[in-house]
């Protein structure tokens, strides 16, 4: 028993070693921790004002891992650990009983962690009888937290009420799901709606200004940027700049706090909550390819402190055993996901966030290096096998950015048949389509209909392609047609950083301009490039602010912008809410005629369906394309001919038949386009025709047969009822 003057009272009893982190009982808490490396573990409690209250010596210990259950353990108890390390074991000099250690479990964080080198380092202080540097004040510290399928009256229900909202919400989200990708911050910081003290957090994110907008525009899906709790870099900070986005995690468990009012975890779940009950899924992009920790001269935060041999791909590379880290990250470390340990905290972690927080799914980035058994990338890895059957896992929505950048890293089309994939091939075609780059209109048509050359027919669905043309990491759709060169002077590293191969193009004038005729072709290029996305086969993918026509000035790297480079303006001129009036246009044709979002054919059944009878590929002159016509390059217009039908599958009784004609052109010449005989009598009326500025002039666009078709231009026809 540990009597504390401070009035606490805890008492160490004999524990149990699953599961890992902090788990609370009505008369106290479990505490366990994998701890392969060390001599001693200490279990250090906190006050409410950080102030280490007792350093208990967890006694217990089978193999790797140390446990002990403390009596008197409240809900919100702050606690960390300190590890002294076996000599041969110490991931450096640094490692001692000074450095306090987060728990790799905990659910919830104290406050956000950003980078103070010099409280990093620590003040001298006397640690069990050790004079050591303690960097208690830099660390932040776990918070003991109540499960909510543990918790008393009513929340008890929580999981059950989840299980029930994931049901009820998703609906056919899974058969036309379109992505919107947002930041947290980014969302809502500028928005006006938006009480002062809620813009940047977890609940003005789901402020009810913000789904009703997500609702109009049509969008069914939420793709968060990283919420794990996250340090930025120390060069970044020592800059004056920040880790915006935040792909740089210390914890797969804990929402980062820097978003949250009070509660973190509570305000993140109220905000999943409220996506869900207003229809859409929550997806979050989760780091699991590397830490804050970087490599070998990086922190010692949490991982480092407890198994970061265990925790890293690692090369020993002298005799001392001095690990070299593998960067297959290019952020200093990777995580060894084919370790045992660290493969299960990543499924545990997984877990909790849909049972504990109620996602829907993740998009991993890098996710390549969570294949790697341990070097290679396997398609068969354990981890995938794990994820497959696992029980609460196996229904979530699992998107991989498919490669990293190790040995063999580009793995796109070689994930398990149940992940979508990020797919930078459509990317990179369209661009450079509508940029009117030669060479590329077989592989815009095979990037338009799903690229099954990527991903096989009968192998994988059609929506596996998560096609986008802008994401995060790179231009918004705005930049892509105002920008030759990316311009990122602001993040401070002379420009050097960022991609050069963009695809873009700023069609005369760099940036900003006033010249009304660059303007309006940039309109139309953005209205191309859009409609591509959203009416192309697969997962549209949207950049959230990119319906609203968001510049970062020609930055494609705003990571470390925390400023109006990256937060969403919500006060629209005429040019913006048209674009936008157009973007919500398109979406809703997509979801309002399901031939044009879901496409079966005869020879692809994935779900044993069809509902194509025909499809043709034309030519200016109105006839079939050839096979050299796709190589030829000067036949930049050419169109697709669809014939099929709408109905339930195996129900014919409400059958529609439809027929569409999609003409592209993506010439700086207009091109008179000889439409195709019909075998009857029956008109074509324009739907969509990216040459006019404004959605309401389509219902009046009279449909010739030798059709003129604008330069750099897009138009679908559909046959009239």
């Amino acid at each position: 028993m540990f009597e504390i003057s401070s009035g606490h009272d805890f008492g160490l009893l004999p524990g149990q070693v699953a599961p890992f982190g902090a788990t609370l009982h009505r008369d106290g808490c479990n505490f366990s921790i994998y701890c392969p490396d060390a001599q001693d573990v200490y279990l250090c409690l906190f006050d409410k004002d950080d102030h280490e209250v007792v350093q208990i010596k967890l006694e217990q210990r089978v193999q790797s891992k140390w446990f002990g259950f403390v009596s008197n353990i409240k809900e919100g108890q702050k606690y960390a650990y300190r590890v002294n390390s076996k000599l041969n074991r110490k991931v450096n000099f640094e490692m001692d009983l000074g450095r306090l250690l987060i728990d790799p479990y905990a659910k919830q964080l104290s406050h956000a962690l950003n980078w103070d080198g010099e409280a990093y380092l620590g003040v001298p202080k006397s640690i069990l009888g050790d004079s050591v540097k303690d960097n208690q004040a830099f660390i932040p510290k776990s918070i003991v937290t109540a499960c909510a399928s543990n918790e008393a009256g009513a929340d008890a229900n929580l999981s059950s009420l989840r299980k029930v909202l994931n049901t009820q919400h998703k609906g056919n989200i899974q058969q036309d799901r379109i992505i919107y990708e947002a930041h947290i911050k980014g969302l809502t910081q500028l928005h006006p709606d938006v009480p002062a003290e809620q813009r940047g957090t977890y609940l003005g994110a789901c402020h009810p200004s913000v789904l009703a907008h997500l609702e109009k525009l049509g969008v069914t899906c939420i793709q968060f940027l990283p919420i794990f709790a996250f340090m930025p870099e120390p060069f970044i900070s020592d800059k004056g700049l920040t880790n915006y986005w935040g792909y740089n995690p210390i914890n797969f468990f804990s929402p980062d706090p820097r978003y949250c009012i009070k509660d973190a975890l509570a305000e993140c779940r109220k905000m999943v909550s409220e996506y869900q009950k207003a229809g859409f899924e929550v997806i979050l992009d989760v780091v699991f390819n590397h830490t804050a920790e970087s490599g070998e001269p990086g922190s010692i935060l949490s991982f480092k402190g407890f198994c970061h041999k265990h925790a890293y791909l690692q090369v020993e590379n002298d005799e001392l055993n001095t690990p070299t880290y593998i960067n297959y990250s290019g952020c200093g470390n990777t995580v060894n996901s084919a370790n045992t340990y660290m493969m299960t905290l990543i499924i545990d972690s997984l877990r909790y966030w849909v049972t504990e927080v109620g996602v829907d799914g993740f998009r991993f980035d890098l996710a390549a290096s969570l294949g790697r058994e341990p070097l290679d990338f396997h398609a068969d890895a354990v981890v995938f096998k794990i994820l497959r059957q696992d029980p609460v896992l196996k229904g979530v929505v699992m998107i991989a950015e498919p490669w990293d950048i190790g040995p063999g890293g580009y793995q796109l089309g070689q994930f398990p048949d149940y992940w979508l994939e990020v797919n930078d091939k459509f990317r990179d075609t369209v661009r450079g389509f509508w940029r009117s780059d030669t060479g590329l209109k077989a592989a815009f048509a095979t990037r338009f209909m799903g690229s099954r050359d990527v991903f096989p027919k009968g192998v994988r669905p059609m929506k596996t392609s998560v096609n986008n043309v802008t994401y995060h990491d790179g231009f918004t759709l705005h930049d892509m047609v105002s920008y030759s060169q990316k311009h990122n002077l602001a993040n401070l590293e002379d420009n050097y950083d960022g991609h050069n191969h963009n695809l873009s193009d700023n069609y005369g004038v760099e940036g900003e301009t006033t010249d009304t005729v660059i303007l309006a072709l940039r309109e139309k290029q953005k209205r191309n490039l859009f409609s591509t996305l959203i009416l192309s086969q697969g997962t549209p993918h949207i950049l959230g602010g990119d319906e609203l026509s968001r510049s970062q000035k020609g930055n494609n790297n705003a990571y470390c912008q925390d400023n109006e480079l990256n937060w969403l303006n919500w006060e629209l001129d005429a040019s913006q809410s048209a674009f936008l009036a157009f973007s919500q246009y398109v979406i809703a044709l997509r979801k309002n005629n399901p031939l044009l979002s879901r496409m079966m054919f005869e020879d692809d059944q994935f779900n044993n369906e069809v509902n194509i009878e025909t499809t043709d590929w034309y030519r200016i002159d109105g006839t079939f394309k050839r096979d050299q016509d796709w190589t030829n390059d000067s036949h930049h217009c050419f169109a697709l001919h669809l014939v099929g039908h709408t109905s339930s599958f195996g129900d014919m009784s409400d059958v529609v038949f439809q027929e569409w004609l999609y003409i592209v052109n993506s010439s700086t010449e207009n091109v008179e386009f000889n439409l195709p005989l019909l075998l009857n009598t029956q008109d074509w009326e324009c739907v969509l025709n990216t040459a006019l500025s404004e959605v309401a002039q389509y219902s009046s666009e009279k449909v010739s047969p030798l059709l003129m078709m604008e330069s750099r231009s897009f138009c679908l026809l559909k046959l009239k009822a």
